[in-house]
């Protein structure tokens, strides 16, 4: 059976590229000096002409607002375009936090951050990097699901290129539009599978647009080299198409052939306009094209699928980091999925490569620790003929289930994950089962936003009498039972992603190997502590996250070096230090 993520048969494989051979063009080229100077050396704001004045103030890029220096306000002619006073960035930033914390709504400070972004981009990473565990929520899940669903009502400025049928046949003209050359990561969505909340049509922009603020703030990619991405093909969903203010194409969801056609013209234009290194990342697709084009694209471009690949990495880094709270090595644990989608499926075949990986056995067989429920039920060898490809490799002989409680009493799992996008699916039965086999079971309650968690933390908690080892894909407040205080971890892919984008970036990779992601697996499960493990968690704090990227962004550039997917050359000698080096600061820069 073909692996999903890279056994490719008879076909090429991704090692077989000789980077001698094509053109790599992209990468983390600094053209202007701005990344190689140090902090207090002069940098010039270039747009297409020096910045200065009015222009100056209105260019995110390069605005500090009451930040400029009396020498700065004469040399660019602000004199009178701003109020006498003058304040630090630290100052700005403290004003900025007071503001935000008076919003009682989620999605008033999501608006807030966004304005802020679009008027001063250094002091909006320099915000969210400084209170990252706190904006985090905001920027991504669970407000930036909200935001989508509303995102026609609160559309104030555009962000990133929308790329619609109405632009077959011109795609390259639509990204040569774009005012940046030097793009190193693309995030790419047609909205059909924004989060758990299903066909949001051409609204989804506002997941490329949070994941690349992320690929910044905890990656340290530059916010010059990133573009986010919307293709409208239309939309299925009734009550946008009715909506009087949707901003995208009022049309059903075009699919087959003018669909493909579509998305393989915007590919060859990507790699035409970018080069061969520029990283696209797809992002909440439905599971029937997230598959395909993960499988059509992976061996021509280089590409990542963060439903599939990424959520795989962060939740083994989890698991690998909970054997050392439940013990036993993970080829001892059995694993029980509810959910068999793009996450489902992606995690299970990532924890079968690492068993493989670990135990010398064939992933054919490692497979047969891991089952699966679907809505159908347990996914079992008798189905096979009706299954959809990418479920095949997990139907295994078992008589038919066809709910989650039996499955467990069945197949008694040590290991308990959701990635359904169904809330509430783990209730207090399937716990509490779990639970009477495991003096700690792992329970893993993935799906986002936080309303469609299989459950809560404090569902997991009280219902497993304090047992469990309990993460989420949305964050759940510390809770409290029997008089001590539980704190939940949070399984969220910017674990993984910004540090795994970094480390294809300064490799200059030009393919994303399996290895790799394993690489990136273990490095975010190192990080986990003895401190916080006392604690019960399974995650490091998000407050440590740039220093795990600069970790998982060396391991992965190691391993593309390893399998000769790496272009950059000669091999820097440290490359922690090296990806430290290569990410962006928020900090002001003073100007000539």
């Amino acid at each position: 059976m073909e692996s999903t993520f890279n056994e490719l048969g008879d076909k090429a494989s991704v090692l077989d590229f000789d980077p001698k051979s094509a053109d790599v063009g992209g990468g983390v080229e600094d053209i202007y000096g701005e990344d190689t100077a140090t902090e207090d050396q002069l940098v010039t704001p270039w747009t297409y002409s020096v910045a200065s004045g009015y222009s100056l103030l209105r260019d995110p890029q390069y605005n500090k607002g009451l930040a400029f220096t009396e020498k700065e306000r004469d040399t660019h002619y602000l004199r009178g375009l701003l109020p006498p006073a003058t304040c630090s960035q630290q100052l700005q930033e403290k004003k900025l936090m007071n503001n935000i914390r008076q919003y009682q709504v989620p999605l008033q400070k999501y608006m807030a951050l966004t304005e802020l972004q679009e008027r001063n981009e250094r002091l909006f990473y320099k915000l969210l990097i400084d209170n990252v565990e706190e904006l985090l929520p905001i920027v991504y899940t669970p407000t930036v699901g909200e935001a989508c669903q509303k995102f026609g009502s609160i559309f104030r400025r555009p962000q990133g290129l929308y790329i619609s049928l109405k632009e077959k046949g011109k795609v390259l003209e639509v990204l040569k539009n774009w005012p940046e050359r030097t793009v190193q990561v693309i995030v790419v969505t047609d909205g059909e599978r924004i989060l758990g909340l299903g066909d949001l049509g051409c609204q989804g922009m506002g997941i490329p647009v949070g994941k690349l603020a992320l690929y910044t703030a905890l990656g340290g990619v530059r916010p010059s080299a990133c573009l986010p991405i919307t293709i409208d093909v239309g939309t299925n969903n009734k009550q946008l198409l009715e909506d009087e203010f949707y901003i995208g194409l009022r049309q059903k969801r075009t699919t087959g052939k003018e669909y493909a056609d579509l998305l393989d013209e915007f590919m060859s234009a990507v790699k035409q306009n970018y080069g061969e290194k520029v990283l696209i990342q797809f992002e909440d697709f439905a599971n029937h094209n997230a598959f395909q084009l993960l499988e059509k694209y992976r061996r021509t471009h280089l590409v990542f699928n963060d439903d599939i690949q990424g959520t795989a990495a962060v939740v083994l880094a989890g698991v690998v980091a909970a054997l050392r709270l439940v013990g036993g090595s993970l080829s001892e644990h059995k694993f029980l999925f509810l959910g068999a989608g793009e996450a489902g499926t992606g995690i299970a075949e990532l924890i079968a490569l690492e068993i493989s990986k670990k135990t010398k056995t064939p992933v054919e067989e490692t497979r047969k620790k891991i089952w699966l429920v679907d809505s159908k039920g347990l996914i079992v060898s008798s189905r096979k003929d009706s299954l959809q490809q990418f479920k095949k490799p997990w139907a295994h002989e078992h008589e038919p289930i066809d709910n989650l409680l039996d499955a467990v009493k069945a197949i008694k799992p040590t290991v308990l994950i959701g990635s359904s996008g169904v809330g509430r699916t783990f209730t207090k039965e399937v716990i509490e089962a779990v639970s009477s086999f495991n003096e700690k079971p792992l329970i893993l309650a993935l799906s986002n936003p936080t309303s469609q968690s299989e459950c809560t933390a404090e569902e997991a908690y009280t219902w497993s009498k304090g047992r469990a080892i309990f993460a989420s894909g949305s964050p759940f407040d510390p809770v409290e039972y029997n008089g001590k205080v539980y704190v939940p971890g949070q399984s969220n892919n910017a674990y993984i992603f910004p540090g795994f984008g970094l480390g294809l970036v300064i490799s200059g990779a030009i393919r994303v190997h399996d290895d790799m992601l394993l690489a990136a697996s273990e490095s975010l499960a190192g990080e986990v502590t003895e401190e916080y493990f006392e604690k019960g968690l399974i995650y490091p704090p998000f407050s440590n996250i740039r220093k795990i990227s600069a970790h998982i962004a060396a391991n992965v550039a190691a391993k593309a070096y390893e399998l000769g997917l790496a272009t950059r050359l000669p091999r820097p000698e440290n490359l922690v230090k090296y990806a430290e080096s290569c990410m962006y600061s928020p900090v002001y820069r003073n100007y000539r």
